[in-house]
């Protein structure tokens, strides 16, 4: 691991990158999912239909959510008959995800406080792995990746659901334009924070294109993998399976 990470665009230690980002999401954690839907006019929802479709949770397989935040995916999974664990390293987001299932009566899903970069579960227990707009916030991508081939049984499946960089002309600065200027303002308005948006705008921007993150996915260990860019690569679903 190199000596200084991206935090938007800073330059950080890596402790200090974790202590951060921790403090990004316990500031945005009430506010999390109203935010998600002024940010996207709700189309996270769809991303989000689209990303559980590719992954195909069956009845019940179990399924690791890493960086799973208030729970959005897990409770699409779960509904399938997936038995989810629920994971993140920040408990506050955990927290307002149990809320969340205890008020729609969602039963049967293990919450777990867990860092992706050195996971406690025992080797090759999971059939699938699943990381939706987490992976860009974790210090240590590399060893994320590594953690998720380890916890994934033989023929086992990883997707990751994250924001790239759309190849799509002229829309790439309309959206560059909107979500530098706007969504900051946005944050500041519904959630009172404008910095931790304008910090998770920034991550976006530092993180890997389609081709690299890929290469990374590989260099993990996986095999087959594959890139699915949504909006010309404004979003992406990245797959791979360990053999």
């Amino acid at each position: 691991m190199t000596e200084t990470v991206s935090f938007g665009y800073r330059e950080v230690a890596p402790e200090e990158k974790t202590k951060l980002v921790g403090g990004v999401f316990s500031n945005v954690a009430k506010n999390y999912d109203i935010m998600n839907d002024a940010m996207s006019g709700g189309m996270h929802r769809l991303w989000k239909d689209q990303f559980v479709r590719r992954v195909k949770p069956r009845e019940g397989e179990t399924i690791l959510d890493m960086a799973s935040g208030t729970g959005d995916i897990a409770f699409r999974m779960a509904a399938r008959g997936a038995r989810v664990t629920v994971s993140d390293i920040n408990e506050d987001m955990l927290d307002v995800g149990m809320a969340r299932a205890k008020k729609r009566g969602l039963e049967g899903l293990t919450w777990q406080p867990q860092n992706a970069e050195t996971l406690t579960f025992d080797d090759r227990v999971f059939d699938a792995y699943t990381i939706a707009f987490g992976i860009r916030n974790v210090t240590d991508i590399p060893a994320a990746l590594r953690e998720a081939h380890r916890v994934l049984r033989y023929g086992g499946r990883f997707f990751c659901l994250e924001f790239s960089s759309t190849t799509w002309p002229g829309f790439a600065d309309i959206y560059d334009a909107y979500s530098h200027r706007l969504v900051p303002k946005l944050g500041k308005m519904i959630a009172g924070d404008e910095e931790s948006y304008r910090y998770l705008i920034e991550s976006i921007r530092r993180f890997p294109d389609m081709p690299r993150f890929a290469a990374m996915i590989g260099d993990a260990g996986f095999v087959q993998v594959k890139a699915e860019p949504i909006l010309g690569g404004l979003v992406a679903i990245h797959s791979g399976w360990k053999v």
